[in-house]
């Protein structure tokens, strides 16, 4: 094995804090040159945090300091927008949301644990906004419990036109899932490194055309996912899910966390089940609790989008592929939804404009 193939073999050994994959599979090392004089990386992690680049930094000085032959380690970092896949394309070739020049809000939804409602607010969310005329996608990221085709009510399978993939359309808003190109009874069983191309596939391989908004439902917890976002989408603005008791604002908290660690901004918190009122002039019954979302924005501080009821018809509506927004457009569920897309509409009107 020569000193090229060792560097590279010693590069896999190094983990991203926090996270058991290592910086090879992440697709964070750029380029690796080996010289007389030592060895050079070049790493794309000037997105992420900075004491999250001195850590990587570190690893990659202790790992191959370590080898026999090294002269010398010399590291560089560069943005995530020098990544091999953008600058060998053709410009014409990049979804226009990739480009230098774009104004696309782009919103992961997390929640940190499954259960709290995170597919039905992409979901209702991504269609308002679109009600409000403004263009929009949605990347179901939620690879193994994927849900959006069906409260979307899109089926069948996307096409491919000049080799790309043509996602399908409701209700204004263009979405891409797995679900579309698996059973749905078929359970999926991928790796880290299949989940990363998968979703690298959905961003840059996806005939999206100009959007507005960009929506990526994420799977619960914080694990890779959120990390490849990051990488892919730097300015991407995370809105965390939660419901109100005290369990699902903690792990909601992580979530948050973890956005910070990708160094993610949060747009916002969006409390879900938040009450409950068996008729309209019954008082409000706190089936969950009380105040959950307002205490983890206070705790993150980041705005709370919306309080929105536990109401069937929010279930009822996306079971059948219509949306709550759509099919119940009056009800208190569907206001909530409404105010929250006005506060995100906010967001796209204060982005700075690219210089």
């Amino acid at each position: 094995m020569d000193l090229r193939e060792r560097v590279w073999q010693s590069l896999r050994g190094v983990r991203y804090p926090g996270y058991t994959r290592d910086i090879v599979s992440f697709g964070l090392v750029r380029r690796v040159e080996v010289g007389d004089r030592g060895v050079t990386v070049l790493l794309g992690i000037g997105h992420l945090a900075p004491h999250v680049q001195r850590a990587i930094e570190a690893q990659v000085h202790h790992v191959l300091g370590a080898l026999p032959g090294v002269a010398g380690v010399a590291v560089e970092i560069v943005a995530a927008d020098r990544s091999p896949h953008r600058t060998s394309r053709q410009e014409g070739d990049r979804p226009p949301f990739l480009g230098p020049d774009s104004r696309t809000i782009v919103l992961p939804v997390a929640s940190g644990k499954g259960g709290v409602g995170k597919s039905t607010v992409t979901v209702n969310l991504a269609v308002a906004v679109a009600q409000r005329g403004r263009r929009v996608g949605v990347i179901d990221a939620d690879v193994y419990g994927f849900s959006i085709p069906r409260m979307l009510g899109v089926r069948g399978a996307p096409g491919v036109v000049d080799r790309k993939i043509v996602p399908l359309e409701r209700a204004g808003v263009r979405v891409i899932s797995v679900g579309m190109l698996v059973g749905t009874e078929e359970a999926v069983i991928w790796r880290g490194p299949l989940l990363h191309k998968t979703l690298t596939t959905f961003i840059t391989q996806v005939a999206w055309g100009e959007l507005d908004y960009l929506f990526v439902d994420l799977p619960p917890g914080t694990g890779d996912v959120p990390l490849t976002i990051a990488q892919e989408l730097p300015g991407a603005r995370m809105i965390v899910v939660t419901t109100p008791q005290d369990a699902a604002v903690e792990v909601a908290a992580r979530a948050a966390r973890m956005a910070e660690t990708v160094n993610m901004d949060v747009a916002g918190v969006i409390e879900n089940m938040s009450f409950y009122r068996p008729d309209p002039e019954s008082p409000p019954v706190y089936v969950f609790g009380q105040g959950g979302g307002r205490r983890l924005a206070r705790l993150i501080d980041a705005p709370l989008l919306a309080e929105i009821p536990l109401d069937p018809l929010v279930r009822e509506s996306g079971d059948r592929g219509e949306p709550v927004v759509l099919g119940a457009p009056c009800s208190p569920a569907s206001r909530a939804f409404l105010a929250a897309a006005e506060q995100l509409l906010r967001i796209g009107e204060s982005a700075p404009v690219p210089s």
